[in-house]
């Protein structure tokens, strides 16, 4: 590869493109700091602080099949024809799951960037239980793209742009984990939309720049795991458990809700709820996953993952 050369106050300096020093930093950085991909565990051979190699970040692909308009709940296209509905039935179509059809939830909106299985759930297990935070934010500007599906939707109140609230742990279990993972995901949120300021799909441009509100909702009291709960067990279990301490904040504001996973929908309804209640104009939910029987996860046994080492968070997935 050629070397370029420029002169510079009357002293020609030697300037290597871009591209040379990138390859020169990649190299030296697999030298340096030897790593796997986090979750196909193959040799990472340039520098990459989210320890997911290129490969596995393309097979993260967004859901662009039919799913339930209001709820976002993906559905299989036989079930979509069944019920008359459009076969494409992704953002704009009326096709309804049952649960949206009876009614129950408490947000205007909810979508999932994909769905809970494969490379997406080793990646989500690898944030939650095994300190990936880097992994969290660039996570987090994934969600970007379902924000473009939604955007003509979100209707904010002259150009004041939406918040960014995170499902909130509580602190004992924040505290355990060391972190909220959904705050880390609305932070990569926040960042990948401040790039413009503007609302993707819907054109709309923002004076003010997205910021995550993370302390004006809080979770009252520790909850049981939701996985292994029945329907109605999950519902219960986060009844009355979301609290609003600065509701001055998210007065008619639209707040867009974000969280890893979201399965039956009860806790980001609950907390919905919580927050209509404390004023705000319309919330929005969007989760990295959204969790289905109708589209289970191809691992070849409840204790591994179909990418990179074995794992045992079975017990502990969606807490």
């Amino acid at each position: 590869m050629a070397l370029r050369f420029i002169s510079r106050s009357g002293t020609r300096l030697r300037s290597v493109s871009h591209s040379v020093l990138r390859e020169l930093a990649d190299s030296l950085f697999a030298v340096a700091f030897p790593t796997s991909c986090l979750l196909c565990q193959r040799e990472l051979t340039e520098a990459n602080w989210s320890g997911v190699c290129p490969d596995c970040w393309e097979s993260l692909r967004p859901w662009a099949g039919a799913a339930c308009s209001r709820c976002g709940l993906p559905i299989a296209s036989d079930q979509v024809t069944q019920s008359g509905g459009e076969e494409s039935g992704a953002a704009g179509s009326d096709v309804l799951c049952g649960q949206c059809r009876t009614g129950g939830y408490e947000f205007d909106l909810a979508r999932s960037y994909g769905v809970y299985a494969g490379a997406l759930r080793a990646a989500i297990l690898q944030l939650k239980f095994h300190r990936r935070e880097r992994l969290g934010r660039r996570l987090g500007e994934a969600l970007s793209q379902a924000w473009i599906v939604i955007g003509n939707n979100i209707e904010p109140r002259g150009h004041e742009p939406p918040l960014l609230v995170p499902v909130p742990l509580h602190p004992s279990r924040e505290r355990e984990r060391g972190f909220n993972q959904a705050e880390l995901l609305a932070q990569g949120l926040a960042r990948s939309l401040n790039r413009g300021r503007r609302g993707r799909a819907s054109g709309a441009v923002w004076e003010r720049r997205v910021r995550v509100e993370a302390s004006s909702v809080l979770r009252a009291r520790p909850t049981l795991p939701q996985a292994g709960l029945s329907l109605s067990g999950r519902q219960e279990n986060v009844r009355g458990v979301f609290e609003v301490r600065r509701p001055e904040r998210l007065r008619d504001r639209v707040v867009v809700l974000v969280d890893d996973v979201m399965t039956t929908g009860w806790t980001a309804s609950a907390c919905a709820g919580a927050l209509k209640r404390a004023g705000a104009q319309q919330v929005v939910v969007l989760t990295v996953a959204r969790a289905t029987p109708q589209f289970p996860d191809a691992a070849p046994s409840p204790h591994h993952e179909p990418f990179g080492e074995p794992v045992d968070d079975s017990s502990r997935e969606r807490q």
